[in-house]
């Protein structure tokens, strides 16, 4: 059996502390090695407990969560998964959370009891365990620079990825240029944060990004981000596709599905197709990628170890494609 997952819980509310350690006891092979009420005991607490996730509050007095989260970012990586409030400030809070290296953000509890916590506990439990061992990075510091004009081939651009695939898109859509290929996302954010991440990227980049609604035509230049609701997103049709809602179930616990999205890209578009799978946490993807090197799409996925970058995948054909290459070999394949 795998060693238990260590979590280190860091909250600067003496109750919050206890309800959430109670929850993690809950969850199979997850440990609480201990409990911090902020930054300072934290420290202490990480180098000498060695935590392999720690849950980190937003909002605390005298250095703030987000504070705290970028010095951890710069000087220490390791997966955090942040809870904030379920307010317009808290989801700006989270958003930029996600952007320094947060690996998710939860919206902390409307009534600090037990029942409140059970309602995110399998998806809080599902985050821990897939955050242990993984390679974290924090938001770029440098400024990138928009690719020049794209001479676009047609080729249509799907993206998949995690909540902790915020500040890689934020990387990646800097470099676009303006009349970037038609991009369509599906990224396992927590509800509510879709907007506020359209708002944030929109000051950003040079393509135009938006809500994906059905119906929508897909059109070069913009970036159609689904939201997380009651509906998968698909693309119907290529070249002139549209954007449709399916209302189906949820696939591995996500609505909407990177795979189902994948899928309806391979079907509609076949050698005409990129998808982007970052860092999705196996359950959700894996099929949509086979559904692409089926379809005799592209499909670039992580590296096992992901610190090392992707690998491009056509057929039998692969490639390596550094971290730092991503962007360049993207919009080379979208272009003529």
């Amino acid at each position: 059996m795998a060693a238990a997952t260590k979590v280190l819980v860091v909250d600067d509310s003496l109750t919050m502390r206890a309800l959430l350690s109670g929850a993690l006891e809950r969850i199979p092979n997850v440990v609480v090695v201990g409990s911090a009420d902020g930054a300072d005991e934290a420290r202490s607490m990480v180098e000498s407990l060695h935590p392999d996730v720690m849950t980190l509050d937003v909002e605390m007095p005298g250095m703030s969560g987000l504070e705290y989260l970028a010095e951890i970012m710069e000087k220490r990586p390791m997966p955090v998964i942040m809870f904030s409030t379920r307010t317009e400030a808290g989801a700006e809070a989270s958003i930029e959370a996600l952007r320094l290296g947060a690996i998710d953000c939860f919206p902390k509890p409307k009534v600090a009891v037990a029942a409140e916590f059970d309602k995110i506990l399998a998806k809080l439990g599902k985050r821990i365990k897939a955050a242990k061992g993984a390679n974290v990075r924090g938001a770029s510091k440098k400024k990138a620079q928009a690719a020049a004009p794209l001479d676009w081939n047609g080729r249509l651009l799907a993206i998949g990825g995690e909540a902790a695939s915020t500040n890689a898109m934020f990387d990646l859509f800097s470099t676009f240029p303006a009349n970037c290929p038609p991009t369509v996302v599906v990224q396992h954010l927590g509800g509510g944060l879709a907007a506020t991440l359209i708002d944030k990227m929109s000051a950003e980049i040079a393509p135009r990004i938006v809500l994906a609604e059905d119906g929508m035509t897909v059109e070069q230049g913009v970036i159609y981000l689904a939201a997380p609701g009651d509906a998968h997103v698909v693309v119907d049709g290529w070249p002139n596709g549209r954007l449709r809602m399916l209302p189906r179930d949820p696939v591995a616990g996500e609505r909407p599905s990177i795979s189902i999205l994948f899928a309806s890209v391979a079907k509609a578009c076949g050698t005409e197709a990129i998808g982007l799978l970052l860092g999705a946490d196996g359950e959700d993807g894996d099929a949509g990628v086979r559904a692409l090197q089926a379809g005799g799409s592209y499909s670039v996925i992580p590296m096992e170890n992901h610190a090392l970058g992707f690998t491009l995948q056509r057929k039998l054909a692969t490639q390596p494609v550094p971290m730092d290459q991503l962007s360049a070999t993207i919009l080379k394949l979208c272009s003529r």
